[in-house]
């Protein structure tokens, strides 16, 4: 339900950007004009090949991660899928943000910049840390289960939340809170509002800047600099997850409306990297 709420919140597309994403859609006959500059949000099962997760073909065509393109890519179950193929497929177009296609007669290549996003349980049935204490699972069982992960996949995942399960009293009721609707429109009116500041800072989004960029336009304050060598002593990150980190504290401070890059963006940053500290 989160993920398929996550389009609705993105900044809309540009022209190109819609031009874009209609012309993958026409490509494979699903293209229709009521959905000209919506944000894609794609779901394939965890089942799907590497050929439709990534395309090809006799006559190559765009797979999912290229329908993706400018929108969203959900993968549910994420340890069921395939560790070898589909996964370090994804991770690699998410990386080169396309998708490069060879066979013997043709080669083809289709741009796949998307938002990736992932589920799983805790565990192998689902229930580890659940108030009713069902889960059986013994801690080989949970460790074998989150070992389907790679590493290099997660630590591509700049945010990496857990979701616990709701109380029955949690569950919504007749409360005096605005409409889901006005809060998403708040939401959406807030990282619009973040992204045209991320170009007017430097033409494009805090996600797609290299390293160079990074060390210009991501540099903390004395405290967030400090907190982050701390973190990245005490934690073993990796120099890809140092630079993933100061994008998204980047990120946070621009929803925050702030210039500054302060030790509070670089602490909610790090926070949101959970598996560096429990897998």
């Amino acid at each position: 339900m989160l993920a398929q709420r996550l389009p609705g919140l993105l900044p809309p597309l540009s022209e190109d950007e819609a031009l874009e994403s209609a012309a993958l859609q026409s490509l494979t006959g699903r293209f229709s004009p009521d959905d000209w500059g919506r944000r894609a949000f794609r779901a394939p099962h965890h089942t799907a090949s590497a050929v439709a997760l990534v395309g090809g073909g006799s006559d190559p065509r765009p797979g999912e991660i290229s329908l993706a393109h400018h929108g969203v890519l959900f993968l549910d179950e994420l340890p069921e899928w395939d560790r070898q193929r589909a996964r370090s497929a994804a991770r690699a177009a998410r990386i080169r943000a396309a998708s490069h296609i060879s066979r013997a007669a043709r080669q083809a290549t289709f741009p796949a910049r998307f938002q990736l996003v992932a589920a799983m349980n805790p565990c192998p049935c689902g229930y580890l840390g659940h108030a009713s204490g069902r889960c059986r699972c013994t801690p080989d069982q949970v460790a074998r289960y989150r070992a389907r992960i790679s590493g290099p996949l997660l630590d591509r995942i700049d945010l990496q939340i857990e979701v616990p399960s709701l109380a029955a009293d949690a569950l919504p009721g007749p409360r005096r809170l605005p409409s889901p609707e006005r809060r998403a429109t708040r939401c959406a009116e807030r990282v619009a509002a973040a992204k045209q500041r991320q170009h007017r800072r430097q033409v494009k989004a805090n996600a797609w800047l290299d390293v160079k960029e990074v060390e210009r336009w991501c540099v903390p304050n004395a405290d967030g600099d400090a907190l982050l060598k701390s973190a990245f002593a005490r934690l073993a990150l990796s120099a890809r997850a140092y630079h993933r980190i100061l994008k998204v504290a980047r990120t946070i401070a621009d929803l925050a409306g702030s210039d500054a890059l302060a030790g509070a963006h670089v602490a909610e940053a790090i926070g949101y990297r959970r598996f560096d500290r429990i897998a």
